[in-house]
């Protein structure tokens, strides 16, 4: 099957599955075509079956900012005529589904050419949501041929904010062999030149990311024990600033280590006792099934879906929303015990993989492609409920 999909290629959840799936969709023999304004994060090396398109934007003074979704549908209108494609997978609903819309409304006097919409989290519960973009949202989705959401959480929320349900799961994934623990002294020294225990945490570093809980709690964790411990930073973003501003006043600048966007993750997880995730929402949670494939107890906040992932006290722990002191108290009592530290990192990894491997989720995704390839049948949310319809 040629298979066109479009992500934003940075360094978030969305285009990392995307750029994953489309990996494991070329490993099973399907030809695989990103199209985008850059490679995708996760997209290397491309061959014969993983093929990038690039979107051309151009600078002209009557637009203050070009536009992409324009630009988007023309391209992908001219890959899927030069490649014939026979599905498109739109990762995030806007403008991404919106192009995909115009690109098959162009293209059906000579074929039709359906669409799949996953929803990743912040085009529904940020951008969507917002009074500007509501109507042409609810449109994209409700035109896509198909649209499934990464978690329960997320489906729910689309069905409230735009009255659209039927929406089908198929949660994030991890391929068992690339994330798993593997010993890797060098880099532990490298991080831990003492022997110290590592708190990690991995993210794009945007607000919503709350990435200064995680210095507060490595200063309460320093307060409250003997413990020899650093914090590892590993990505990029807006807020990376005041993380670094907030490490200096604690007098922890040399116990926190900002490595930037490293280039495999499983890598760092390896070496990882703890991993942070203090985030305000989230969709998903895919850097804690990342850990937890890697045998890394996740303390995490119970917001959004990752009650979904983490397994309160079996493979992590869920703590309220900025709650730094019950999340060092928490990291104390896993760095403390490493006897209970291996045996929810074996846990961790255990429902990882059983639930969450790519050979039980990719066979989902192409059971859907076959689906809407064969019916040319429209996505028919169904009703919600009344206070969803009012939103």
């Amino acid at each position: 099957m040629n298979i066109g999909i479009t992500v934003f290629p940075t360094y978030g959840g969305s285009g990392i599955v995307g750029s994953e799936l489309g990996r494991e969709l070329a490993a099973r023999g399907h030809s695989v075509h990103f199209i985008s304004y850059a490679l995708p994060t996760r997209v290397c090396p491309l061959n014969d079956r993983v093929k990038f398109h690039q979107v051309d934007l151009f600078d002209y003074p009557l637009f203050e900012f070009p536009p992409y979704d324009l630009a988007l549908a023309s391209k992908i209108l001219e890959v899927a005529e030069a490649e014939r494609l026979d599905v498109l997978h739109m990762h995030y609903a806007i403008p991404h589904a919106t192009a995909a819309y115009l690109a098959r409304e162009m293209y059906k006097p000579t074929r039709y050419l359906p669409f799949v919409t996953t929803l990743h989290g912040t085009d529904i519960t940020l951008v969507g949501s917002r009074k500007s973009f509501l109507p042409i949202t609810r449109f994209s989705i409700a035109q896509s041929d198909a649209v499934t959401s990464i978690s329960q959480y997320l489906a729910d929320e689309t069905c409230r904010t735009f009255g659209l349900g039927g929406i089908e799961i198929i949660p994030n994934f991890i391929n068992a062999q690339d994330y798993q623990r593997r010993e890797n002294a060098e880099l532990r020294a490298t991080l831990a030149p003492r022997g110290e225990k590592l708190l990690m945490h991995v993210s794009n570093f945007r607000p919503v990311k709350r990435i200064t809980d995680c210095v507060h709690t490595l200063a309460k964790v320093k307060a409250a024990s003997k413990l020899p411990v650093r914090l590892v930073m590993c990505g990029d973003g807006s807020d990376r600033q005041a993380a670094e501003q907030l490490t200096r006043k604690y007098g922890l600048s040399d116990d926190v280590l900002f490595v930037g966007q490293v280039p495999n993750i499983a890598d760092y997880l390896s070496v990882a006792d703890v991993l942070l995730i203090p985030s305000e929402t989230e969709s998903f949670g895919l850097a804690a099934l990342e850990a937890m494939a890697c045998e890394v107890p996740v303390i995490a906040t119970r917001v959004g879906g990752l009650p979904e992932v983490v397994k309160h006290g079996e493979n992590g722990f869920l703590v309220k929303l900025g709650d730094t002191s019950a999340m060092a108290e928490r990291a104390i009592e896993m760095l403390s015990d490493e006897t209970k530290q291996r045996e929810f990192g074996k846990r961790g990894r255990e429902w990882a993989v059983g639930q969450f491997n790519t050979e039980q989720v990719i066979p989902m995704y192409e059971r859907l492609y076959e689906r809407v390839v064969s019916n040319h049948a429209l996505f028919k949310p169904t009703l919600c409920d009344e206070a969803a319809n009012s939103a």
